[in-house]
């Protein structure tokens, strides 16, 4: 059993969290539906605004250096529980000077955005690999894109400013959702995508994002926060109370390649459909229940999956990479890299 695995998603309303010696207990109306030893955890995720835990567990989990987050039904993060943060002083010193020093926060940035950039290009040219010749005016579209994305690569290494760059990657993530509906495969005129909306989402597309880019966060600050790094205090993210500005970070060189491709998966093999989906009276469009653990799923299997580490050259699952991200980040920041080795897919 694989330690970045063991995530535990409960998504039961209304469900009642405890300890029980060494174990975390889930009951519902008093029955108890689950029990898991601590130990085999590094993650506990509820959904629900009525799930509550009790403090004994809470600080089990802090003691036993596992994450319990809280999120809306639809995926948005609430809180999480934290004990004493055993981070290492000297580094998180380190990284609060980096952040403050726009050259510092430049170095990382820069890498960090142009991977995203190259992540995003590689979805696009799969695709057009994959159906182009079945679709002369959606292989013209991706092929436009990926030039365009291209070209947003170079100029990401080359930015002299964190604001250079982040309009860079804007343009980017426009470019790239611009053409994100042609990824859709499935031809169901219910599936609409019309542009990344966020708060809240506007269609079925942008309600299944929303939701796998708040695992994903889960993923990348529960990983930060295990080598001791300070998920707050971002490089490209701006500081703001609240805010996992430095998750933000990690987690952008994942989002085509973890998130994005588990939401095209679902929709284009219809193990999502319109079905699957509510709207509520202000426009929302939110994941039903039981779609919700059909996704919990199918980003768990996701997570399982293998790839070799293009700077580790080592073989590891898609789970893993947060954490080893979080690492060379870390090693970078003591100076032990001489720059952040961002993810690439090759």
């Amino acid at each position: 059993m694989k330690t970045h695995l063991n995530t535990l998603f409960v998504t039961l309303e209304g469900a009642y969290l405890r300890k029980d010696g060494e174990a975390v207990e889930v009951r519902l109306d008093g029955e108890t539906k689950l029990r898991v030893p601590l130990h085999n955890l590094d993650g506990i995720v509820c959904f629900g605004y009525d799930t509550v835990a009790s403090a004994s567990l809470m600080a089990g989990c802090a003691q036993a250096s596992v994450s319990l987050s809280f999120h809306t039904p639809h995926g948005k993060f609430l809180a999480c529980t934290n004990g004493f943060t055993p981070g290492n002083i000297l580094l998180r010193r380190e990284q609060y000077r980096r952040a403050d020093s726009e050259p510092a926060s430049l170095d990382i940035a820069r890498n960090i955005v142009a991977a995203k950039i190259a992540n995003s290009r590689n979805i696009l040219q799969r695709a057009a690999r994959d159906h182009g010749d079945k679709d002369a005016a959606r292989a013209f579209e991706l092929s436009q894109a990926v030039d365009f994305l291209d070209r947003r690569i170079r100029h990401a290494s080359r930015a002299v400013s964190l604001e250079e760059l982040r309009g860079v990657e804007g343009e980017s993530a426009s470019a790239y959702f611009a053409v994100f509906p042609r990824l859709l495969t499935n031809h169901d005129p219910a599936i609409t995508f019309d542009g990344r909306s966020r708060r809240p989402p506007r269609d079925p597309v942008n309600a299944l994002l929303s939701f796998l880019y708040s695992l994903l966060m889960h993923d990348c600050r529960s990983a930060l926060e295990s080598c001791g790094l300070d998920p707050q205090c971002g490089f490209l993210h701006r500081d703001r109370p609240g805010r996992p500005s430095l998750a933000l970070d990690l987690m952008e060189e994942f989002r085509a390649f973890l998130a994005d491709r588990t939401a095209l998966t679902l929709f284009n093999r219809r193990q999502i459909q319109i079905s699957d989906f509510r709207t509520e009276d202000a426009g929302g469009v939110f994941l039903k229940d039981e779609a919700r653990k059909t996704v919990l799923t199918a980003w768990q299997e996701r997570k399982g999956d293998e790839v070799t580490h293009p700077f580790l050259e080592e073989k590891m699952t898609f789970g893993l990479l947060p954490q080893i991200q979080a690492r060379l980040l870390a090693r970078h920041i003591r100076g032990d890299l001489d720059a952040y080795p961002p993810f690439l897919v090759k």
